[in-house]
């Protein structure tokens, strides 16, 4: 049955993550460099995004080209929420996963207390 129940939890980590990588991938990418504010042109005129940053940061933002109204609805914004579950839900097996897989669970749990707590350092000193 734990047998079972594992290969499951594999196969459907599997296909959930093969199928929402590429625009996991993309919102990384596009919101790592607005993080930077590169998609933003600055008020003096002294820096102009590339277009590939524009419309991929249009898309990232409101889920279509640029040039339309971002209030109104597309399909994208409902695959991106579905993204995001499928995100969560992923993360959430592999967590499993690591523990079920693993000898012990120490490894597992120092990595998760790493996760939380790096970033709530970071948030501490510099926030």
């Amino acid at each position: 049955m734990v047998n079972r129940t594992m290969q499951l939890l594999r196969r459907l980590h599997l296909y959930l993550g093969c199928l929402f990588a590429p625009v996991l991938i993309f919102f990384a990418v596009t919101g790592s460099w607005q993080l930077y504010r590169a998609n933003d042109p600055s008020k003096d005129g002294s820096y102009v995004p590339p277009k590939p940053v524009e419309v991929l940061s249009a898309i990232h933002k409101d889920s279509h080209l640029p040039g339309k109204r971002a209030s109104i609805y597309t399909p994208l914004r409902t695959f991106s929420v579905l993204a995001a579950a499928g995100l969560v839900v992923t993360t959430v097996l592999g967590i499993v996963m690591a523990f079920r897989l693993s000898r012990n669970a120490i490894a597992p749990s120092l990595c998760l207390l790493a996760g939380v707590a790096i970033p709530g350092v970071i948030l501490w000193i510099y926030g």
